[in-house]
């Protein structure tokens, strides 16, 4: 693996989703400052981190037992085993996979745990979503643009407001790949819990945190062009291809996987 310096930036006084979400799922490499916004949050929030895990480690294998090699996860967060490569190696291990996330904590977290497979590599780069131009940069270096590539977007458009033009960036992105990529994306909503809305919104407000929760709505023109594989867009524990069908539950995240033509 190889990966940038963290260089000791990590930033301890405010809250940082990435850290938030290792709370949620049960990590211990958050601060009081993260645990304290996550705590505020209610407790089917836990519940939902966890369910939208489960879709990722779905929607990937399923992608890695139909021939995808190659994955560019933007907003990775803190490593949660198993995390896309362990799960995609698993099944091709010649795979490589480049990782991207914004929080210096995750890249010190990646030089330690972020451990390829001997056939295959993975790459970690300190970049922003809101930077498309130098994450493609490094992921061109590191990955073969000729060929198929599954973009991952899981639980992280929900941090980009509307001012920053979420759907341009995640456009940008995706007409970087060739004919043949996917997108595996998740995006968080209140429309299955509505009487969550106000007290969500708020946590994150006051823990400086910008949010924007999204309906299924708008959520769709992030997938504007593609073709997306059924079931479609769905909430999170509605979404499976080859495995048993997962418990049904309401869900704050829909969830989907769309091929690019």
């Amino acid at each position: 693996m190889t990966a940038q310096s963290s260089a000791g930036r990590i930033d301890t006084s405010r809250p940082h989703p990435a850290r938030v979400y290792d709370w949620l799922l049960g990590g211990k490499d958050n601060y009081p400052v993260d645990q304290a916004v996550a705590e505020k949050l209610p407790a089917e929030a836990r519940l939902n981190a966890m369910r939208n895990r489960a879709f990722m480690h779905r929607a990937a294998a399923w992608l890695a037992h139909n021939g995808i090699d190659q994955y560019l996860d933007i907003g990775t967060g803190i490593p949660t085993k198993p995390n896309l490569h362990q799960i995609v190696q698993e099944i091709v291990p010649t795979a490589r996979i480049a990782y991207a996330d914004n929080d210096p904590i995750v890249l010190r977290h990646a030089e330690a745990l972020l451990v390829s497979h001997p056939a295959g590599a993975t790459d970690y780069v300190e970049a922003d979503v809101r930077e498309p131009a130098v994450i493609l940069e490094h992921a061109r270096r590191f990955l073969d643009f000729d060929r198929p590539i599954a973009l991952s977007m899981i639980a992280l458009m929900h941090f980009i407001t509307d001012d920053q033009d979420p759907y341009g960036l995640t456009r940008k992105l995706v007409q970087a790949l060739p004919s043949g990529s996917y997108l595996m994306f998740s995006h968080g909503t209140t429309d299955e819990h509505p009487h969550l809305v106000s007290s969500v919104t708020r946590t994150y407000r006051e823990g400086e945190i910008p949010l924007r929760m999204r309906t299924r709505e708008e959520i769709e023109p992030f997938f504007e062009g593609l073709e997306l594989v059924e079931p479609g867009l769905v909430t999170a524990t509605k979404w499976y291809k080859d495995t048993p069908a997962p418990r049904e539950e309401l869900s704050g995240f829909y969830v989907g996987v769309a091929r690019v033509p």
